[in-house]
């Protein structure tokens, strides 16, 4: 009686939790309704105090990375890096509509592997929304590049796993260094990024302007002007070429110490020192040059994100214990069974959990590579909807913020053309590349 009532009230509140999330009542924000559930199941002893400590230490270093990337992300706009980027793509696009949404799909991309999906988000979302307000855009024709940027920074976290808080929690569940994860998966999942990007050019193409007017100077001039008198050297700043240098060394600063994480992660050292130091140095950095209290950083950070991660696996945990993990086992592993091959498109499909995966007594490359499929069918599988993910959560927050109007049908009507299909040729490129490479 004890154990059903227990089922009972974890499916409940499992539930009610997604039917809250889904439905974002007032704009509600996702943490709080994980945060009740798990909490309602941590005092009815769904979840143990173990358990707590378990998911603590799977979450932890995780979350210590993603933060401090998110810290170096941030920083980036105190030095004006969102007005000169948009500035950038206005010179490259040089009047055309069509090339400037190729340049925003590449600055997305590249702001990603840089950072995370959801830095990337808190960078190319207010980048895009300055550039397209300068052009003077109109909301239907701001809403294609806003969307495809979206869902090219989200879904380029699959292709190296410290770009996602899910993917650096799950690395850690079934023990796979950064390497290995990106030797697997990285020219799979980049190919499949590209056939999403001209999928998606070839769905949003009459909505997108063939031509475009903007003046670079004029956004730069705009964060000039708001920021110059901020400036303890103020020469540093007074010419675009020493803006340039600026710029790009702190790029280059940046993609150093995304090398050092995958060096640290291949010696089995912490990663997140590593991201903690990058952070820490950029924000002494921005100190210097701003005087600016560091606090204000903070503030900026998405800390619901942590809470949200924690909560949800309080949730899963409670799932787990009342036998579901064991379920799913009995019920996909004669499908895992049958070979590597309708094992991988079946977890892609079924984005099953990676505690299930863990329990099926699978080899270690079986393991690795429907590990990496349920990652592709996480990363780039739940974009369906905008709901699917943390940064596209984040994402609709920030067009709230600046009220932009998003309509799920705006959304659905490009992700229902484009994900499934992307999610599938992706799948074929990570067993064959397998195949060919690991076999």
């Amino acid at each position: 009686m004890i154990f059903e009532l227990k089922m009972m009230i974890t499916i409940s509140v499992f539930l009610v939790t997604m039917i809250i999330i889904f439905l974002r009542i007032k704009g509600l924000n996702e943490a709080y309704p994980a945060l009740i559930g798990a909490v309602i199941l941590i005092f009815a002893g769904i979840v143990t105090y173990p358990d707590m400590v378990d998911i603590v230490n799977k979450i932890g270093e995780a979350s210590i990375t993603i933060i401090a990337t998110i810290i170096m992300a941030v920083i980036l706009e105190s030095f004006g890096f969102f007005h000169w980027t948009a500035a950038r793509l206005v010179e490259l696009a040089n009047g055309s509509g069509y090339r400037l949404y190729f340049y925003v799909q590449l600055l997305c991309f590249c702001m990603t592997i840089l950072f995370n999906n959801d830095g990337s988000i808190l960078i190319t979302t207010p980048i895009l929304i300055l550039l397209l307000k300068d052009l003077h855009f109109k909301p239907h024709q701001q809403i294609p590049y806003l969307l495809s940027g979206t869902l090219i920074a989200t879904a380029s976290s699959a292709p190296i796993g410290v770009s996602n808080i899910v993917n650096l929690i799950a690395l850690k569940i079934v023990h796979m260094t950064l390497y290995m994860h990106t030797a697997m998966i990285f020219v799979p999942s980049t190919i499949g990024l590209i056939f999403m990007s001209a999928l998606m050019f070839l769905v949003l193409k009459k909505k997108l302007p063939r031509n475009i007017v903007g003046h670079a100077p004029e956004l730069e001039k705009k964060f000039h002007n708001k920021n110059f008198h901020r400036l303890k050297n103020k020469p540093f700043f007074d010419t675009k070429q020493k803006q340039v240098t600026f710029m790009l060394k702190i790029l280059v600063f940046v993609f150093l110490i995304r090398y050092l994480i995958f060096v640290s992660s291949y010696l089995g050292l912490p990663i997140q020192i590593v991201a903690v130091l990058g952070s820490t140095v950029l924000l002494a950095v921005r100190w210097y040059y701003l005087r600016t209290n560091p606090i204000d950083i903070f503030k900026k950070i998405p800390w619901h994100i942590l809470v949200f991660a924690f909560s949800m696996y309080v949730i899963i945990y409670g799932l787990n214990n009342i036998g579901l993990t064991d379920l799913l086992v009995r019920l996909f592993k004669p499908i895992v069974s049958q070979g590597l091959f309708q094992a991988s498109f079946a977890m892609g499909a079924l984005m099953m959990g990676t505690l299930t995966l863990t329990k099926m007594g699978l080899n270690p490359i079986t393991l690795k590579t429907i590990y990496l499929a349920n990652i592709i069918g996480n990363d780039m599988g739940s974009l369906i909807l905008p709901i699917g993910t943390l940064a596209s959560l984040l994402w609709m927050n920030i067009l709230s913020k600046n009220k932009i109007k998003m309509s799920w049908h705006d959304y659905t009507s490009v992700t229902i053309r484009v994900i499934p299909a992307t999610v599938v040729v992706t799948l074929f490129l990570l067993y064959y590349w397998v195949q060919a490479i690991f076999a």
